[in-house]
Order: C-alpha cells, then structure tokens, then sequence
C-alpha cells in the first residue's frame, strides 16, 4: 500500500515547479487528461515525462499542498474526514499494468483514502491533509479473522487518524476525526492519537460491558431534544429532504470482540453514543435516518449531542471532494495514462485540485453574496 509519510518535494526545482503548473492546469481545465492539461503536443509530452519521473511520488507531490492544509488550520477548530473511493477501469483496462483488481474483484482498478480537513465552525474545507493510494494484490488474502490489524487494509483508518494528528494538531485548536461506518473498528478506538476526538458512526451492534448491546442502549434514555437535517439526494430524480431527527445521547462500556480484538488493546473501552432517530417520518420514505454516532466528545446536554450530529454532517465534505475527482468532474477513471505508478501519482495531483476546484467555487459564491 501506499505511504502516509509526510514526504518532502522531489527537490528538484524545476520538477517541482512542472508539479505546480500540472496542478494549475488540472484546476483550470477541469481535466486530468494528458492532452488537456499540456495544451500542446510540447506540453503534454512534459506532463509525460513528469509522472513517470524517479523523483516525483505521491507523497512529495502532496507535500507542499499538506503544509498549507496545516497552515490553514491555524488556530481552527478542525474536523479531520477520512474515507475510502474505488477508481475503477471496468471496460477500459486494456492495456493498464501493476493494477490489482477493483473493489469488484473483476476489474482492474485502485483506491484512495485521503483525509480532508474541515472548519469545524463554518464548514469550509481547508485542503488535503495527507492520503493512501494502493491497489490490491491479485492473490486473494488470507483468511481476515487470523490476520493481524497491522496487516490489514482496515489499518488505514488508524493512520488516518495519526495523519491527521501530525499534520492538523500542531496548528489548530482541536481536531476532531470523523469518518463513516467502514471505520467502526475495536482498535482504532483503543489506538486513538492523543489530542484527536472521534466521531464514528456505528456499522455493526457491539456487545456492552454487563449485558445487552449498543443499538438498544438509548431505549432507556430521555430524548434530549429534535432537530432538523437535511438529508441529501440518493438518486436521479431525488431532491433530497429535511428530516426531523430525535436526538438522545449517554455513555456506553462497549467490550472487546472476540474475534476483532487484539491482545495488546483493553477488555472494554468507555465512550459516548449520540442516537439521531428519524420522527414524524413522511410517506414514501423507504429509509428513515437513523445515525448512530460513537464519539469520545461530551454529550451530556442537548446541545453536545447536538453538535456531534453537526460534525458527523461534515463528513460529506470528503463526498464532494469524491465526486469533483471522478464522474462529475476531472473524470479520473477516463484518464488514459496506464501505468499504477503514473496513475497514483496523476490522482494525487487530481486530488489536490479537486480540493482546490471546490475552495475556489466557495470563495467565489461568498463573494457573490458580500456584494
């Protein structure tokens, strides 16, 4: 898998100057085809010759851009939002080489997870705070349960949060990671970086300390309060919706699985859990919101509870930041760059300005309003 090391530039002036003219370029044309982005035949064979340099990485290429995502979170209170995206090339493999198969299995293809920092108070997103690009081995793995957290994909999520605390604490006021229900994993609570809070959302019903389970715990406790989110779009078709959410809120012992677990992490673990239940729900809703949020945040009055659904809201940030990388974007899956090494590096450079595309439209549209 790819390295979350902080890197440094390729320290070559002149490729690293190339670097940021590619960059440049990607955000002005909205593109990250080759052909695009040189203008000329001059220009893209330089974009060419760029990728497949020695010196260049996805590490020194995400270098500069991280600093200034650090610089950013100055004095911040910052939420740190990690998640994982496929590029996948099913019908347009031919010819690709050193890919592993895509989430499909079938398809050769590779995955990004990145960490994207937040202004945990206005919303804006503030730059990429590192990544891990891979591609999966051909051979299957073996069996998940026998393996050990360190050798497994799912390890991301822990040095995400390590990402984030190296690059976003030094500098802001808080950080707070948070991240949906892929990450709902034993050891990256137990592991948590000092000075880094969690918001998870809960994906599977963990066994508590005495008896009974997660999901049924806020049956006993008092609702706090309602509130209002917007549900976004699901669909073609689908303008999205305001959902009225009641909100209960208390403290869980949740115990070591048996077959999740490691030696070296504790038998229980003490965190909060903050229930967002959809009310009053409208006909023809198929999915009422339901969100369970594992936090190590403060929740005992409404208007905690209340602000962990704030922050868990902002993980959409990183979806936009998805979505501006691929289909309805710089279109990444239809780059015709074949290479895993010269695709990583491309999709770094693409995920920089996808970052970039999104901060510029809200600068813009905040301009727009203040006039």
């Amino acid at each position: 898998m790819g390295s979350w090391r902080r890197g440094a530039t390729t320290g070559d002036v002149r490729l690293d100057r190339r670097g940021a003219w590619m960059l440049e370029r990607i955000v002005a044309t909205g593109s990250v085809q080759l052909r695009e982005i040189g203008g000329a035949r001059r220009g893209e064979m330089a974009a060419h010759r760029y990728l497949s340099s020695g010196k260049v990485s996805v590490e020194s290429i995400l270098a500069p851009h991280v600093a200034r995502t650090g610089e950013a979170a100055r004095g911040r209170r910052v939420v740190a939002v990690q998640d994982t995206t496929e590029v996948n090339f099913s019908g347009r493999d031919k010819g690709r080489t050193g890919l592993g198969p895509a989430g499909d299995g079938v398809a050769k293809g590779f995955f990004i997870h990145p960490v994207v920092a937040v202004d945990a108070d206005g919303g804006a997103l503030l730059g990429v705070a590192g990544a891990r690009i891979w591609t999966r081995a051909s051979a299957p793995t073996p069996d998940h349960k026998g393996r050990a957290y360190a050798d497994k994909e799912s390890l991301r999520w822990l040095e995400g949060a390590q990402c984030a605390a190296e690059t976003l604490l030094p500098e802001a006021s808080a950080v707070i990671m948070v991240a949906d229900r892929e990450s709902d994993i034993y050891p990256l609570f137990a592991r948590r970086p000092a000075g880094v809070e969690f918001v998870v959302r809960a994906a599977r019903d963990r066994a508590l300390a005495g008896r009974g389970g997660l999901y049924m715990a806020p049956e006993a406790w008092p609702e706090l309060g309602r509130l209002d989110v917007r549900v976004a779009p699901r669909g073609p078709g689908d303008k999205g919706r305001t959902a009225t959410v009641a909100v209960k809120a208390g403290t869980v012992t949740i115990r070591k699985p048996a077959n999740g677990g490691e030696r070296q992490d504790p038998a229980t673990l003490t965190l909060n859990l903050v229930e967002a239940r959809e009310v009053d729900v409208a006909p023809g809703v198929k999915a009422p919101l339901l969100w369970r949020l594992v936090t190590t945040l403060p929740v005992a009055t409404f208007a905690q509870a209340a602000e962990v659904v704030h922050l868990y809201r902002l993980r959409w940030r990183i979806e936009e930041v998805f979505r501006t990388l691929k289909s309805d974007g710089l279109r990444l899956e239809d780059s015709q760059v074949e290479s895993a090494a010269r695709l990583f590096n491309l999709a770094a450079l693409g995920l920089v300005a996808a970052a970039s595309i999104i901060i510029q439209l809200v600068t813009a549209a905040n301009g727009r309003r203040a006039m």
